[in-house]
């Protein structure tokens, strides 16, 4: 089913998808929710604390955003638009699904606390499902795809790496289809896209297929799960 559907059902629905959550305990991400090894490739660790940036789409990026707001080290999150042009960046035209855009998040972190590398550890034990290719849950098209923006050469290696050791460990039953392709503009999302999985608690969608995101990475990563609202605030530049 998809958001749009879901944004004009009743709040008798809410009660339902409640009740329905609370007796199925099949991942929101449509497979069994572990944590995946440590990347063999990582960045490392920097002198001062420099924040840096990550732009990673895994899906409806309401979820993706709640997931990283969640994480230590992780100052900010911002759900935008990434892999099309500035003039197509709002979210009427890439629900179309041809603007070359994916709904995406831009994460700002410090890497002296956190990775690059156990973020996309994060991204892809709890946030996404990468073997779902142009789609993720209830959503269809190439705007809901997982991609990783890589930022440097480095992120590059490390994303490239890590995808790699994990389809040798067969970490996933099918293979991995997630992109990793260069950064070349993030455009933040409307307003109301912000901190949208906070503000709207009772959304069906959010139920059903983004809460229980953040309830695994709190069971599987306890030692990198904080209340979001340590997150502190700061500017998009």
């Amino acid at each position: 089913m998809s958001r749009r559907t879901l944004f004009s059902l009743s709040s008798l629905t809410v009660t339902l998808a409640l009740a329905v959550l609370s007796a199925c305990s099949a991942p929101a991400i449509g497979r069994d929710v572990v944590a995946l090894p440590d990347p063999k490739v990582d960045a490392a660790a920097p002198a001062s604390h420099t924040d840096q940036v990550a732009v990673l789409a895994g899906g409806c990026f309401w979820g993706v955003d709640a997931v990283f707001k969640h994480v230590k080290g992780v100052k900010q999150v911002w759900s935008g638009y990434a892999g099309g042009n500035a003039g197509t960046a709002t979210y009427s035209q890439v629900s179309d699904g041809d603007t070359g855009h994916a709904e995406s998040v831009k994460i700002l972190y410090d890497p002296a606390q956190i990775s690059y590398g156990q973020l996309l550890r994060v991204f892809f034990s709890v946030a996404t499902d990468p073997t779902q290719l142009n789609r993720q849950g209830p959503d269809t098209g190439t705007q809901y795809r997982s991609a990783i923006f890589y930022g440097s050469d480095e992120q590059q290696r490390i994303a490239t790496a890590y995808i790699a050791q994990l389809t040798a460990a067969k970490a996933f039953d099918a293979p991995i289809v997630t992109q990793v392709v260069p950064l070349k503009g993030f455009y933040t999302a409307e307003a109301y896209h912000q901190d949208y999985f906070r503000l709207n608690p009772n959304n069906p969608y959010i139920i059903i297929n983004d809460a229980p995101k953040v309830a695994h990475l709190k069971q599987v990563f306890p030692e990198l799960y904080r209340s979001a609202e340590t997150v502190v605030s700061v500017q998009l530049h």
